[in-house]
């Protein structure tokens, strides 16, 4: 009697990847993950969409201020292939304090849309080549730093202090 194995939808994702040189990781049956240099990240998107993972689910990003980069996560999944509905892969990447800038991937995925509206809101990341990259919560005369960015500091009478952990 011979044994069939059936590959998981999630190990199938990532000999596709491998197979065309990209190193991915699974984090359980149906989270993956990849690390890419900003400079590979539209080559990337290209190809997770060919695979078939067809919009954005969300865009966030992460502080490092002793390292001075912030990560950027573009959690992506799949509408239209059965097999992917159920997956969500995470894409990271780093951008410096110094060039917080990103190519957007709203060309690739019109879902990325908000998601980098709002990264760029809340931590300072530049989406070079989104369609309106402008405000969504914060006031247009908003300075200061940006409120998801570890030195943020909550303004309480006049004072900026720390808020309390």
């Amino acid at each position: 009697m011979s044994q069939t194995t059936v590959q998981k939808p999630i190990d199938k994702v990532l000999a596709e990847l491998k197979a065309k040189g990209i190193i991915a990781k699974a984090e359980s049956e149906s989270r993956g993950s990849l690390e890419v240099t900003k400079n590979k990240i539209i080559e990337i998107a290209k190809i997770m969409k060919e695979l078939g993972f067809d919009h954005v689910i969300a865009v966030t990003g992460i502080d490092f201020p002793e390292q001075q980069k912030i990560q950027v996560i573009y959690h992506v999944s799949s509408y239209s292939v059965e097999d992917l509905q159920k997956i969500i892969f995470a894409i990271k990447t780093y951008v410096d304090y110094k060039d917080p800038s990103l190519p957007s991937l709203t060309q690739i995925w019109g879902s990325a849309w908000t998601g980098e509206k709002e990264t760029y809101e809340m931590l300072g990341v530049r989406f070079e080549g989104h369609p309106e990259l402008s405000r969504l919560f914060l006031p247009e005369d908003f300075e200061g730093v940006y409120p998801l960015r570890k030195d943020f500091k909550i303004k309480l009478e006049g004072l900026f202090v720390d808020k309390p952990g």
